[in-house]
């Protein structure tokens, strides 16, 4: 395949590799334009033609700013508006966090070209660049505490792909995506228009693959409401306002008593159970159980022999339970750094000391179901969610999304839900704060949803599902062994070949 060895100049390079990085947002909610992550990587793959590592490792890095500049531009929002920064501390904060997270995919271009040299032949395009991007959507997921945002497998819930996703997981589609691209790269640059056949076959492949239901229903439908209260985060731990919280969340609850399960969303109850254990939890759980209705509902928990307190859901009705969250979001939940409390307010927010809930805890048994809990950032982590199954019929994540304002984050972070759905087989209740609220099906699409910032209650019914998909069987064992099998005759080519052109 004769691959040309002559690259773009320089700057020319360095700006299509920083443009690329800034379009391939649009690949996900809310634009939903998934093709643009195959074009996206594939200009990241052709940029690194015929230049050293040196300059792969600018022009990665140059893509990861764009991607991260644009993609995760919300972290501000949280910073500055509710983190009480000022707009210079907290624009410098996120650029930080940017130029952190951009170092990744500069390591795995010049990586990848110290070990091509400068020309790029086309089992590098194939083969190598690919399972580097993989390795650096997987630090992501295992690095300090863990950031899989903006995984390119997310994207391609509406396109083809999305057939593969039960089977190997978002990671594996990710591997899917950037196989694709490395596919054009090598078609761009040798005009063997044949392949295009193997790209349109793995598409279609998934497009067929799609219409396989892997799992199947178990007892009749239940009747789920979601109460997204819509408190403005601004206001929502001001002792003053907490019992006009408590007051809305109850009226809600109490119109929906004809409902199986209500779910409350993270820390919807803003105070400790402990203190409003008698006063109004205990007389709650009464009208519950009298009604026939089960409650999930978000809050704090403190531990008041430790002093420990937890994000928890806790669930009231036919059974009382607890579930303590494990995978907690740095500075949101903790500080890494003792020290850098007081420093700046943003380390100090209302509730930023919380612990992580054991790792081994049991499902909740509301509305005669096995419920599987999540909450806010904890279902961005697949690994994690795969723990709840395959006993779990039913999985319900609740969130915060007030954090983030009227920005990227809450429509990306319901796309990741959406792919959890399609990756485990099962119906996903998700609950907000003040939107994006929404039941979503087993094969990943929404039914039905609340608006963003409007006081609302979305009822809808959802039917439990047992069985397991050959994800939920395989983890990402399988996408590891796709990785080491591609690694492995990528080797073989580079060391039979190694100086001719191919």
């Amino acid at each position: 395949m004769g691959i040309t060895e002559q690259g773009w100049p320089q700057w020319q390079g360095n700006i299509i590799a920083l443009l690329a990085g800034m379009a391939l947002p649009l690949a996900f909610s809310p634009f939903h334009y998934y093709p643009v992550a195959v074009i996206s990587v594939m200009l990241l793959f052709l940029s690194l033609q015929g230049i050293t590592a040196k300059q792969a490792a600018v022009r990665g890095y140059l893509f990861g700013l764009g991607l991260f500049g644009v993609g995760i531009s919300w972290v501000y929002v949280a910073i500055h508006v509710f983190g009480g920064a000022s707009m210079l501390l907290a624009g410098l904060l996120t650029a930080v966090f940017v130029a952190f997270l951009a170092i990744f995919v500069g390591l795995i271009t010049w990586g990848s070209k110290k070990l091509t040299g400068p020309v790029l032949s086309s089992w590098d395009y194939l083969l190598l660049l690919p399972v580097a991007w993989l390795v650096f959507e997987w630090i992501k997921i295992v690095f300090l505490t863990g950031f899989p945002w903006l995984e390119l497998g997310v994207s391609q819930i509406d396109g083809p792909l999305r057939g593969y996703t039960p089977i190997i997981g978002v990671l594996g589609v990710s591997l899917l995506v950037t196989f694709s691209a490395g596919l054009l790269a090598v078609i761009w640059q040798s005009k063997r228009w044949w392949l295009m056949s193997i790209f349109i076959a793995i598409w279609a492949g998934g497009y067929s693959l799609n219409s396989i239901v892997w799992t199947h229903p178990v007892d009749d439908e239940i009747k789920v409401s979601i109460i997204q209260g819509n408190i403005p985060q601004a206001i929502k731990w001001d002792p003053k306002q907490i019992f006009k919280t408590l007051a809305l969340y109850q009226a809600r609850t109490e119109q929906h008593w004809d409902s199986d399960l209500i779910v409350w969303p993270e820390n919807a109850a803003p105070i400790f159970y402990h203190q409003a254990k008698e006063l109004f939890f205990d007389p709650l759980g009464e009208l519950a159980k009298q009604n026939n209705t089960d409650l999930l509902i978000g809050l704090p928990v403190k531990d008041v022999d430790s002093g420990h307190y937890f994000n928890s859901m806790m669930s009231l009705g036919s059974n009382h339970q607890f579930y303590h969250k494990r995978h907690l979001v740095p500075f949101g939940e903790f500080v890494p750094f003792a020290w850098l409390r007081g420093l700046i307010a943003f380390f100090d927010l209302p509730m930023s000391s919380f612990e992580p809930g054991p790792e081994a805890q049991g499902l909740f048994n509301v509305a005669g179901q096995k419920v599987g809990a999540s909450i806010c950032f904890e279902d961005v982590f697949s690994q994690e969610i795969l723990t709840a199954l395959p006993e779990a019929t039913i999985l319900v994540n609740a969130s915060n999304n007030a954090w983030y304002g009227d920005s990227l984050a809450p429509h990306q972070h319901l796309q990741i839900s959406q792919n959890r759905a399609l990756e485990t087989g099962r119906p996903i209740v998700r609950a907000t704060t003040n939107g994006i609220s929404a039941f979503i099906n087993e094969r990943g699409e929404i039914k039905a949803k609340t608006k963003q910032f409007e006081e609302e209650v979305l009822t809808g019914m959802v039917q439990p599902r047992q069985g397991v998909t050959p994800y939920v069987v395989w983890g990402q064992w399988a996408v590891l062994l796709m990785s080491l099998f591609m690694l492995l005759i990528w080797a073989y080519h580079r060391a039979n070949f190694f100086g001719r052109a191919d």
